[in-house]
């Protein structure tokens, strides 16, 4: 998975990243318009990781993992003068998701080019230069299939097409994000090359002060969720560990770090959950799309895996756990055979026969 977070210039983007992957990095040094891009990989927490590699002693651990994107470039006005630069678009269209960082605190040391704090409109406006790019996109795409239709070789699917550009023209022209759009599944295949930014799942952080309290802000989008975090506490909290950060996160009332919160929050929010292989080489966790089969899960691990695949030993976690093990699992009737057809639950560990 890998997630953008995107802001307008001074909203707390590179903060926020700081707190999500325990970086350091520097703070309001780009320059508004410029794209630059910062990447970090994360592992994702996971207590059920923790007591898995207690229990198998494995040789290596891996947790999943979500890579965060910090996007600079992003401003008000900024698809008025041809549209996005080519590679902020392009790097933009191909990530999973966003998380949209909103400023609501205040710091008279950190200027706002609005010159006030008014959090709906910083999320409106960003909104609005997404919604544009890809109404941009559309239209240019549908100039070019009307120009050529006489010359497709094969016009039903020209007509098809251009249909489907045309709901999705309607939903932008009413102001509403592509994620709106009822699509069947070969129409989200076919959309993926575009890259829509609309289409794309998001998760709306309010960046507030550290004593300031929560604040709600409608969005009634499908596919997104809005969150509030206290950004430069979370950054100095990402920077502790021990003693110092227990007192500290007691002293402010924080029970769940900041990093922990914005992946459990993004992994809802994209559909997805984890998956566990085990054993005394390594426990791993895996990332999967909810309603995923044991195909699924075995393409997941190895492209072999799936191609060979027999079956599936199954055991689900909580069931692991009280039994003590797999082999205990096994004669309780917990350790499960189970087909291709399998939808693989969270928390399930799973080992797959194959045979190529």
């Amino acid at each position: 998975m890998k997630l953008g977070i995107i802001g307008l210039p001074g909203s707390g983007k590179t903060t926020i990243f700081n707190a999500l992957t325990r970086g350091d990095a520097p703070v309001g040094q780009s320059v508004s318009g410029r794209f630059d891009v910062l990447t970090s990989v994360v592992d994702v927490p996971d207590l059920r990781v923790d007591v898995l590699t207690g229990m198998f002693k494995p040789q290596k651990t891996a947790y999943a993992k979500v890579i965060y994107t910090d996007i600079a470039g992003l401003k008000k006005g900024i698809g008025e003068s041809g549209g996005m630069s080519g590679p902020l678009l392009n790097h933009l269209a191909a990530l999973d998701g966003f998380v949209h960082v909103v400023r609501a605190f205040d710091n008279d040391q950190v200027l706002h080019l609005e010159d006030t704090i008014d959090p709906a409109r910083d999320l409106a406006t960003l909104d609005t230069e997404f919604l544009l790019a890809d109404m941009m996109a559309v239209e240019a795409r549908l100039t070019r299939l009307r120009e050529g239709m006489n010359k497709s070789k094969d016009k039903v699917a020209a007509q098809r097409e251009i249909a489907l550009l045309e709901r999705l023209h309607e939903k932008l022209s009413e102001e509403r994000p592509l994620r709106e759009v009822d699509l069947a599944e070969e129409e989200e295949k076919s959309l993926r090359g575009f890259g829509f930014l609309t289409l794309k799942p998001v998760l709306v952080l309010i960046n507030i002060g550290d004593e300031q309290a929560e604040i709600d802000l409608p969005y009634d989008f499908a596919r997104s969720k809005v969150v509030n975090l206290r950004g430069r506490l979370e950054a100095e909290l990402a920077q502790m560990s021990g003693d110092d950060l227990e007192l500290f996160m007691a002293e402010y009332g924080v029970t769940e770090l900041g990093l922990a919160r914005v992946i459990h929050e993004s992994y809802d929010l994209m559909g997805l959950h984890s998956f566990f292989t085990v054993g005394e080489d390594e426990v791993r966790a895996w990332t999967l799309a909810r309603g995923g089969t044991a195909v699924d899960a075995a393409a997941t691990i190895h492209t072999d895996l799936a191609k060979g695949f027999i079956r599936a030993e199954v055991v689900a976690y909580p069931d692991l756990i009280a039994a003590g093990g797999l082999s205990q699992a096994r004669a309780v009737g917990k350790l499960r055979q189970e087909g291709k057809t399998y939808i693989v639950h969270d928390g399930d560990i799973v080992h797959i026969k194959f045979n190529l």
